[in-house]
């Protein structure tokens, strides 16, 4: 089996939106996995599946390895979500718009058209805020129809893309890069096209350069539709 990523689905501008990616590799596994990104995923190639049985897949690009599968699962987060007034004052404090290492990032990079991107652009709830007792990213989400999956749903992939990026802004807290290294989601059900969603992050740990975030996805009634762990990466700085 191949696979072949659109670059319209870019995170980097040569590399795919991790969540994205992730997402359509965990629906091939058809099973409750956490997918590990070896190499930044390429765009616009061939992209093998391999798979060596236990809900464990290897993706390999000209005999490199890119991600792989392991079974795994993600407990549900307990938090209060934020109104969708409050995630969109949240996302009006987006450190994204002032400066973005990928602006043409798939799911939050600001130079991406409606309905072409996700646009979903996290900022810190305001400290008056009582929605949570941890500190929380948000934004406002409302999917478009270039994401239905026919049936006036998202494709389930979105759903990952959308548990993707608001943990970079939850775990690093500024706009310094940092890649997406695993992630873990659980996805309940998917939102309705048009539907009024709000996306939260949240920082778990971080030890040297790798970070662990925790993100979800609330529908317009403020039910938990979708949520996920992932570990971010700190690139080594170059050297002299």
């Amino acid at each position: 089996m191949v696979i072949t990523i659109d670059p319209r689905f870019c995170g980097p501008p040569t590399s795919a939106n991790g969540g994205y990616f992730v997402g359509v590799v965990a629906a091939l596994a058809k099973a409750s996995v956490t997918v590990r990104l070896r190499k930044p995923p390429p765009l616009g190639v061939e992209i093998d599946v391999e798979d060596r049985g236990g809900d464990v897949l290897e993706l390999r690009h000209a005999g490199e390895l890119i991600a792989q599968t392991r079974p795994a699962e993600v407990s549900a987060p307990t938090l209060a979500p934020p109104t969708y007034v409050e995630a969109i004052e949240a996302s009006r404090r987006c450190v994204g718009f002032a400066h973005h290492p990928f602006p043409t990032c798939f799911v939050c990079g600001p130079q991406r058209r409606r309905g072409d991107g996700l646009r979903i652009f996290p900022g810190a709830l305001a400290r008056q805020s009582a929605a949570s007792e941890r500190p929380l990213v948000a934004a406002p989400w409302v999917p478009d129809d270039s994401l239905d999956a026919g049936n006036a749903k998202v494709r389930p992939e979105f759903m990952w893309a959308a548990l993707d990026c608001p943990g970079w802004f939850a775990a690093v807290g500024d706009t310094r890069l940092a890649l997406l290294g695993e992630l873990t989601a659980h996805v309940d059900r998917c939102v309705h096209i048009g539907e009024e969603c709000v996306v939260v992050g949240w920082h778990v740990s971080s030890s040297g350069r790798s970070h662990q975030a925790g993100t979800a996805v609330f529908d317009e009634d403020g039910e938990l539709c979708g949520y996920g762990l992932a570990t971010w990466i700190e690139p080594r700085p170059a050297g002299p």
